[in-house]
């Protein structure tokens, strides 16, 4: 029986097949990386940095995303877990939020793997949540539910009660079989705020290998020739396979590094891919020729907006 609402009618729910249909709103692997940046550098996160890497934990590879931004209560974690809350569009700050609609963690995230771990500390509270498929699957859930669990940052002491079966769903179900284990990671995050996101289970081609190429450059995480079904059709791989034997294909199309030192027209968060700083390029300003056009939305009235191309 569905859980009932305060005015007695049945809440929504969200079939756990939705993670992964909601991911494929990114064909592309590489904008589903640049989706998590977004959310390090959106107000109110205000991250000054973010790192990127690979590490393998119990024979796993895992992306790995760390930002030293505010980091995240436990009632701001459980809404960036779920669907449709945001709060972006509250804020004061002069940088405009990227994304409105409370969705980019969850399409990014399990467009890259099957799960993802968040740890987080704001400076008083730590917590560890999950969005995991392989979980939802294991235990045969009918709607997603997302385990978390707080500790007070200073004690290292579970919080709530309630939190002790999200602990237990965690260790079970997750790469860590310890609360020690999950602590080592929270340490891991510089200082006494920011988030690390740990996402294995990573999506793999039909060769079986994974869809990123961490081996061919230590310093980079390259796209393979051959792309998974997703990305590519046959007939637009022998195609792309032509012409990247001979040298015309950007760079950017296969090269995470090459893909995020354009990311932004206005760099506002340094990035670190695999322990190397990027080099940010201003295409504004590196452009050949340039044509200057306004564009005027039709939903505000009396605004500008200067585009180059």
């Amino acid at each position: 029986m569905a859980r009932l609402s305060e005015h007695g009618i049945r809440l929504s729910s969200m079939s756990p097949s939705y993670l992964e249909s909601n991911s494929t709103s990114h064909t592309w692997p590489f904008s589903a990386v640049a989706e998590l940046i977004d959310n390090a550098s959106d107000p109110g996160v205000t991250a000054k940095n973010i790192w990127i890497d690979v590490v393998t934990v119990r024979e796993q590879l895992c992306l790995s995303f760390m930002d030293n931004g505010s980091g995240m209560t436990p009632n701001k974690l459980h809404k960036m877990l779920s669907f449709g809350f945001t709060e972006k569009g509250s804020s004061k700050s002069s940088h405009q939020p990227i994304g409105v609609y409370g969705n980019g963690f969850k399409s990014g995230s399990m467009r890259l793997g099957r799960d993802a771990l968040i740890f987080t500390k704001n400076g008083g509270c730590q917590s560890v949540g999950m969005l995991s498929q392989s979980f939802l699957q294991a235990i045969k859930a009918q709607a997603v539910i997302v385990p978390i669990a707080p500790f007070n940052q200073q004690t290292n002491i579970l919080l709530f009660k309630d939190s002790e079966a999200s602990l237990r769903a965690i260790l079970k179900y997750s790469l860590f079989q310890s609360v020690s284990e999950l602590q080592e990671q929270l340490d891991s995050i510089q200082g006494k705020k920011g988030t690390k996101i740990l996402i294995w289970n990573i999506r793999r081609n039909k060769d079986g290998k994974p869809e990123f190429d961490f081996d061919t450059d230590a310093e980079d995480i390259r796209l393979p020739e051959i792309q998974s079904e997703e990305t590519q059709g046959k007939w637009r791989r022998d195609y792309y396979k032509h012409r990247r034997d001979s040298n015309s294909v950007p760079e950017m199309e296969f090269s995470l590094r090459a893909y995020l030192s354009i990311l932004y027209l206005k760099p506002r968060i340094q990035i670190i891919l695999r322990q190397k700083k990027v080099q940010t390029k201003l295409i504004a300003k590196s452009l050949s020729m340039i044509e200057n056009d306004v564009y005027k939305p039709q939903f505000i009235v009396s605004f500008y907006l200067p585009q180059s191309f």
